[in-house]
Formats: structure tokens, C-alpha cells, sequence
């Protein structure tokens, strides 16, 4: 079933579990996550980078609408990292049920402008909106972006933020960055700086960066507040790693209903650890939808 993002981490928020934002730019992407959120009985979000769409052209989303709106599961379709209005417009149009807006470059006082021009469009016809404040870290094998260093949230700018722009959820930074972290760095999320924003702001928080980090701090960042954990390169190198090596055994195969499963299912594989890890496996009875 589809839905917005506003119903979808309202409930995720309220019962103190992560949905996961997956990144999809290809069809079987798309069928891994939905056919591991049925199986798992959990909701799902997919997202699609501005990168992403300029690959797969607007009428991908046509078919990732067809496909969430079939699901037996609560699933929202976000356009993630949306830099300008320009972007949000043409999210609307294309049938996103939820946007980002990331103005997080920006100055505190431009942060807010844009993301609030950007609420005012989105919601004008009911779409949810996340908004960003501060910036996450750049790692390797993300085509994402990300800043050099990190700019942590600050808990009483995002009180401020998020009373002045009105969005329907905030992603923080915390110490996380996109893609994988080198060999001489240790992932560490600053929970304690978590746990002040969430005293103070009351609204689903948002994780990116959600691969390569310690299980332990994931699973403790949905203490508080934490909503929403977007996961793309750690799915993607299940999928991309064992294509590889399909590749190379049937070198002589040319057909995708024969190269493609066994990367699927080494995509599911993942899928399935990051819903149990995130908790929202056997969640989606929560949303009310029927039987399972």
C-alpha cells in the first residue's frame, strides 16, 4: 500500500522502530526490497537520488508507484536529497509520495528559506517533506555527495528549525557518512548528541549513512527518535558483489532471468538483516492494512 512518509514514521516513531529508505535505480532493486517486505511483514521506503533518476528517467516512478500501491505492505516512494524547488516540483509530478529538500550546505537562516519554500509546495498537495540539518560525512562508493567534514546538529538550532519551517522530518547529523567507511576509520555515532535532539525536537528524525556501522549504535539510535535509516551501498554491494561472480562462473550466459537471481537474492540477504536489525520486521500489522 502506498503512503506518505508523515503516516508512515508516525507509527515507526511512536513504537520505537526504524523503517529502512532504500535506494533503487534499477527494476530488481525495486523487486528485492518489496518481495523482502512482504516476506518480513515490514514497511519499506523507496528512494531515489536525483542521480538515480537522471539513470532510470522519470517513468521509473510510474512503476515503483504501480509497485508499492500492489504491496501488502505500508511502502512510501521519497526522492532523496532533492536540492531545489526545481527538484521538488518534479518529484510532485512524477507521483512521489514524500520529498527531501537539502539545503544543509547552506547557512543556518538559507537553510531554513529553502526547506520552508519547499514545505509550502509539498504540502499545499500533501506530500510529506524531510528537511536536513547539518551535513553527513562522504565515503567511498557513494554517488550520493556529502560534505568532507562533518557539520553535527547543534539540538537547539533544530528545535528552531523545525518550529520555522514546518517539515515532517529532520535528518541529523550525528557522525554517519555515505558509503563505506575506509579501513582506518571507526564509524562512531555521537548518541548522546541524539538523545538531546530528541528531548527537544518532536518530530521522526532520520539517519543517513545507515551502512557500515555498528549494529549496536543503529539499533540504539531508534531509542531516540530515530524513524527513518536510509541504506544504499551495503544493499548494493550484496547485489553488485555476488553479480560479479555469476559473471565470471556463466561467462558464457547472457540472459538476465539467469544472471540476475542469485543477486537478488544476495541483496534480500541484506535486506533481511538490516529490517530485523532496524525493527520493523513484523511491523507492518501496525498500520491497520489487513492480514498479512
Amino acid at each position: 500500500m502506498l503512503m506518505t512518509m508523515k503516516d508512515l514514521l508516525k507509527v515507526a516513531y511512536e513504537h520505537k522502530f526504524a523503517v529502512g529508505s532504500y535506494n533503487v535505480s534499477n527494476s530488481e532493486l525495486l523487486r528485492a526490497i518489496i518481495e523482502t517486505a512482504e516476506e518480513k511483514k515490514s514497511p519499506a521506503i523507496l528512494q531515489i537520488h536525483p542521480n538515480e533518476l537522471a539513470l532510470v528517467g522519470d517513468e521509473f516512478v510510474a512503476y515503483a508507484r504501480e509497485a508499492a500501491y500492489k504491496s501488502t505492505v505500508p511502502v512510501v516512494i521519497h526522492l532523496d536529497h532533492g536540492g531545489s524547488i526545481e527538484d521538488i516540483a518534479r518529484a510532485i509530478k512524477n507521483g512521489y509520495t514524500s520529498v527531501m529538500i537539502d539545503a544543509s550546505h547552506l547557512s543556518f537562516e538559507e537553510n531554513i528559506e529553502l526547506t520552508k519554500r519547499g514545505v509550502e509546495l509539498a504540502h499545499s498537495v500533501g506530500i510529506s517533506v524531510e528537511a536536513e540539518l547539518g551535513t553527513i560525512g562522504n565515503n567511498d562508493g557513494s554517488s550520493e555527495g556529502g560534505a568532507d567534514h562533518i557539520l553535527y546538529t547543534e539540538p537547539e538550532e533544530a528545535r528552531e528549525f523545525v518550529e520555522r519551517t514546518g517539515c515532517d522530518t529532520l535528518a541529523v547529523a550525528i557522525g554517519t557518512s555515505h558509503g563505506f567507511y575506509p579501513k582506518n576509520l571507526k564509524p562512531k555515532i555521537q548518541l548522546d548528541r541524539l538523545e538531546k535532539i530528541h528531548e527537544l525536537v518532536n518530530i521522526p528524525l532520520v539517519l543517513h549513512g545507515g551502512s557500515d556501522n555498528p549494529d549496536e549504535d543503529i539499533r540504539n539510535s531508534t531509542k531516540f527518535g530515530i524513524a527513518k535509516i536510509n541504506l544504499s551501498s551495503d544493499m548494493k554491494r550484496g547485489f553488485f558483489n555476488q553479480l560479479r561472480k555469476t559473471l565470471e562462473e556463466k561467462p558464457n550466459d547472457f540472459e538476465p532471468d539467469i544472471l540476475f537471481p542469485e543477486a537478488n537474492e544476495a541483496a534480500k540477504e541484506v535486506l533481511r538483516q538490516k529490517m530485523d536489525l532496524f525493527g520493523s520486521t513484523d511491523k507492518a500489522h501496525l498500520y491497520h492494512l489487513g492480514e498479512f
